[in-house]
């Protein structure tokens, strides 16, 4: 049975009031700056868990916008444990960039040790610079690597950062509206990786060559067509709702997105 969370990351515009008219990193700049202060971090990190479970969610994807080992103290790291267990919304997975140097990766293989969770869906430059570092590190600490694609217009390019896999520790954590963007068919790219899926960010977009998120079936990309594939192939991995949009607050086309997806895979 899959595991359906809620991307954190949809609330990137949530500290600029949903006005984020310079870019992706005007709301992650404000997000990480909100969250800094050890001494605040508790009372300011729970509405986002509540407001996820509120929702209908029952597991978390922390993206490294809201906690990052860079500056993350223990405190910051035990009051995160605490609101997320007081919740019962269990981290399955941290989202973003894990870095370019040995001590960068060391410390997000760490850190994921420490937030109780096994999946990195991201990417880090060390993949093509020190691999076998990477896949060391991974098997170290029991982690897996999805690589998310961005930039990648097909699921060859994927396979091609994925090679031999690592003995399982690397795959694809496949972003179904990244492949929209690119003009791709999400639900083929599923089944052209189905051998290599760590995780699957579920998400739709307007039109392709942008990037503007949206509720399920209301944009470009096959959603149900994702689903059925991942129900064909047996996937019984994580699947993250997600929607990052820079204007207005997600929650309520999280909220119904969650309910087709239960439909859908019910």
């Amino acid at each position: 049975m899959n595991t359906i969370s809620f991307m954190s990351a949809n609330f990137v515009a949530r500290q600029v009031g949903y006005q984020m008219t310079e870019g992706w990193m005007q709301g992650q700049n404000a997000t990480e700056e909100y969250f800094k202060p050890a001494e605040t971090f508790a009372t300011r990190f729970e509405p986002y868990v509540a407001d996820a479970r509120a929702m209908g969610f029952e597991a978390f994807d922390l993206w490294l916008g809201i906690l990052h080992p860079g500056w993350a103290t223990e405190g910051h790291i035990h009051s995160a444990n605490s609101v997320l267990t007081r919740y019962r919304m269990p981290v399955t997975s941290l989202a973003g960039w894990f870095g370019g140097t040995r001590e960068e990766f060391e410390a997000i293989c760490r850190f994921a040790k420490a937030l109780h969770t096994r999946i990195l869906a991201g990417g880090t430059s060390l993949l093509k610079t020190d691999r076998a570092f990477v896949v060391d590190r991974l098997t170290h600490y029991g982690l897996r690597l999805g690589i998310e694609n961005h930039p990648e217009k097909t699921p060859g390019e994927l396979l091609a950062q994925i090679g031999d896999g690592g003995g399982g520790c690397i795959g694809a954590a496949v972003d179904t509206g990244w492949f929209g963007t690119q003009g791709y068919n999400a639900a083929d790219a599923i089944a052209a990786l189905q051998n290599h899926l760590v995780y699957v960010h579920l998400k739709d977009v307007l039109e392709p060559g942008g990037h503007e998120t949206c509720r399920f079936g209301k944009g470009c990309v096959p959603i149900h067509a994702c689903v059925e594939v991942l129900k064909k192939i047996n996937y019984d991995g994580g699947i993250c709702v997600e929607h990052e949009p820079d204007l207005y607050d997600p929650t309520e086309d999280c909220r119904a997105s969650l309910i087709l997806l239960k439909e859908w895979l019910s």
